[in-house]
């Protein structure tokens, strides 16, 4: 049912925002639409089969036997002159037997725990898996978003020198600039025109790689809206792997309990009703009917304590499960603090960046004003007008990689909306 929510939920945002799309609608998108999650739905119809199978255990169990024999001796009666009749060498018999189980000190009870425990086991196993994926939408969600900042530099650049080259043109026709002076700016908006269609094609890739993954139809077209993280400052970690860890010890706690009543004695009735030649009354040289009900005790009284020392390899099971646990809490928690120092770095770098950009942009309006006047090249002009956005690429580089460290700081805390 929440499968099914969520895949609703998805639908009906994607319908309205094709031409638009956030960091969550494709984390939705990935949840909803990745193979992987087709899982979910196989394994509570598995889980449902496996638990009517169980069940089926309670019901009453029929057994059909027949058999036609021919013996080379049958028993005699030895009595002289006995008015007994000789079995015949061709027996047969057909049966019916019906065995309903009464008491079975609960086993098929812990059975159905533990198959509904192995089944969330295995559904949290594939919400871990997805969620792992969540690192990957956010490398190409980002890397998309650099790109395009990148192009729209690269626009800003182009119309920087085409207004600047209009004025080369005419220095150059008036005789105030070297007549090779539009020459270098032409020869630089070659470039950008290069850089550009680089830069859409590589954009193109990723978004291909992101439609897929996330199952939802995106074009070059597609405006990707830049999400404003914080980071949620939390003493824990709510992430899917530690639930995964609680599910596996409580599915080795389902299989000591199952253990545990494997050693409780069995009691079945049972009824058989038959057609034999002879029946119960073997002297009796003729077809007959006959039946047969009773009780049926089945305890195993001693095991060389084999079901104990199962429980307790089982404990150890509970034990390593701990310890990877602890494990991963360690490692995740490091790669936490790395994170956190990677986003305070980029803060540091974004306010130098700034005053970078300031500064330079100082130096290209005075050498705008010196190129004008025939002062400076065309040359020395690009390369300072170059310099500008560098230093602006730089800096929208550095706040794209600070929202997607902020994605991947909440992304291995859990902490993800």
């Amino acid at each position: 049912m929440r499968f099914l929510l969520i895949v609703f939920f998805f639908s009906t945002i994607v319908g309205h925002t094709q031409n638009s799309i956030s960091l969550d609608a494709c984390y939705e998108g990935l949840k909803a639409n990745y193979p992987l999650a087709k899982q979910g739905a196989i394994l509570e119809q598995q889980n449902t089969a496996e638990l009517s199978a169980i069940t089926s255990k309670t019901l009453p169990q029929f057994n059909l036997d027949a058999q036609a024999t021919y013996q080379s001796e049958v028993t005699e009666v030895p009595i002289p002159n006995g008015d007994i009749n000789s079995l015949n060498n061709d027996q047969y018999r057909t049966t019916l037997t019906a065995n309903q189980l009464l008491y079975n000190g609960g086993r098929i009870k812990a059975s159905q725990q533990l198959q509904n425990s192995s089944t969330q086991r295995k559904q949290q196993e594939v919400e871990v898996n997805l969620y792992q994926l969540k690192q990957r939408v956010n490398q190409l969600y980002f890397s998309i978003l650099l790109i395009d900042d990148q192009l729209l530099l690269l626009n800003a650049e182009k119309e920087q020198l085409n207004s600047t080259l209009n004025e080369v043109k005419s220095g150059v026709k008036n005789g105030v600039l070297l007549p090779t002076s539009d020459k270098v700016i032409e020869a630089e908006l070659l470039k950008i025109t290069q850089q550009y269609k680089e830069a859409t094609n590589t954009k193109s890739k990723l978004i291909t790689s992101l439609s897929t993954l996330i199952g939802v139809t995106l074009n070059t077209e597609t405006s990707f809206q830049k999400p404003f993280l914080s980071i949620v400052e939390t003493k824990d970690l709510n992430r899917p792997e530690l639930s995964l860890f609680n599910l596996k010890k409580q599915e080795i706690e389902q299989q000591q309990n199952l253990l545990s009543k494997a050693i409780a004695p069995a009691v079945n009735a049972f009824a058989t009703g038959g057609l034999g030649n002879p029946g119960l009354n073997f002297l009796e040289n003729d077809f007959s009917a006959y039946y047969i009900v009773g009780l049926k005790l089945n305890w195993n009284v001693f095991d060389w304590n084999g079901n104990k020392k199962q429980r307790q390899a089982l404990n150890f099971s509970k034990e390593l499960i701990s310890n990877q646990e602890d494990v991963f809490r360690l490692n995740t928690n490091t790669s936490l603090h790395e994170q956190q120092k990677e986003i305070e770095t980029l803060e540091s770098n974004m306010a130098i960046d700034q005053q970078l950009i300031s500064l330079q942009q100082e130096v290209v309006r005075t050498f705008d004003a010196q190129l004008k006047n025939g002062v400076i090249t065309t040359s020395q002009y690009i390369i300072e007008l170059t310099k500008l956005f560098e230093a602006e690429n730089q800096f929208n580089q550095h706040k794209t990689q600070l929202e997607l460290a902020k994605a991947n700081y909440n992304t291995l805390k859990g902490d993800l909306n």
